[in-house]
């Protein structure tokens, strides 16, 4: 009789997803619906965009995907969040760190009383590896923002706000990520400054491996560094697809862009437009 196999099973292939929310529902207080079935997929090394004006929810899908939500009386209620294959919904935000995922909040909130350094050092304080480690782990981080390099004594509080944006991205970075969520780093920062910063974040995705989910208001820059991207309304996924599909379609032209189409008249012909919105029905 042939005796069953006793070789050790095949390893399993890595996922090809880095983060998958499904059709995810978000209430506040108990009340208040924001999100209503979100449903978004990262590819691991992927750099996608979640894209919409000011309170369409896209900073309330971070954090409902970093478990940040809680600390607001937020919770979600509906769908399931799963980050490299497995459910991640109902963990701490610091066991989610531990696990390779971090959110960059929406304002950079640098602690301004510590310089550079000492923030970024607080961005390991997940890590059990030691003190070579963690010294090697900065040392990259010099090499991705050498500007930060130069301003490693400086208190953070008295840097620029480009400066602080470098710091936020680069204390993440100090956690080992495999994924980082990044709300708004364009806000409040000079045209050049957001381009030197979405450079970085090319440069962390394409040497260090590192996915990106960005929650970004400029669209126009977004679409140029993601690969795909979604469109939210309302808090409610009302468009995506590749990036560059998106920057030709003529409803992201018209709303997100700022590209009028050739047939706009006057002011009157915008709102009617805007009632006919192909994606609201």
């Amino acid at each position: 009789m042939t005796q069953p196999s006793t070789s050790p099973a095949a390893p399993q292939p890595a996922p090809d997803v880095a983060l998958t929310a499904n059709n995810i529902e978000v209430i506040y207080n108990r009340v208040v619906l924001v999100l209503k079935g979100v449903s978004l997929t990262v590819p691991r090394g992927g750099v996608v965009a979640l894209l919409g004006a000011n309170g369409a929810g896209k900073t309330t899908t971070l954090k409902a995907i970093s478990n940040l939500i809680r600390a607001e009386r937020g919770e979600v209620t509906k769908g399931s969040i799963e980050f490299l294959g497995e459910r991640v919904d109902g963990l701490r935000p610091d066991d989610l760190v531990r696990r390779g995922c971090i959110q960059v909040m929406e304002g950079r909130h640098c602690f301004g009383h510590l310089t550079i350094e000492e923030n970024l050092l607080t961005g390991a304080f997940t890590r059990r590896d030691g003190r070579r480690a963690i010294a090697a782990a900065l040392d990259e981080v010099y090499a991705f923002f050498p500007r930060l390099k130069q301003r490693r004594t400086s208190l953070a509080g008295y840097t620029s706000g480009g400066e602080q944006q470098m710091c936020a991205i680069g204390r993440a970075m100090m956690s080992k990520p495999k994924m980082v969520l990044l709300d708004e780093p364009s806000m409040g920062l000079a045209p050049q400054v957001v381009e030197e910063i979405f450079e970085i974040v090319r440069e962390l995705n394409t040497k260090g491996g590192v996915s990106f989910l960005l929650a970004e208001q400029n669209t126009n820059i977004a679409l140029r560094y993601a690969s795909y991207g979604y469109i939210l309304e309302s808090g409610r996924i009302v468009l995506d697809g590749e990036a560059s599909a998106l920057r030709e379609n003529q409803d992201v032209k018209e709303f997100y862009l700022g590209v009028s189409g050739a047939d706009r008249k006057s002011f009157r012909d915008a709102k009617h437009y805007k009632r006919r919105k192909r994606w609201l029905g």
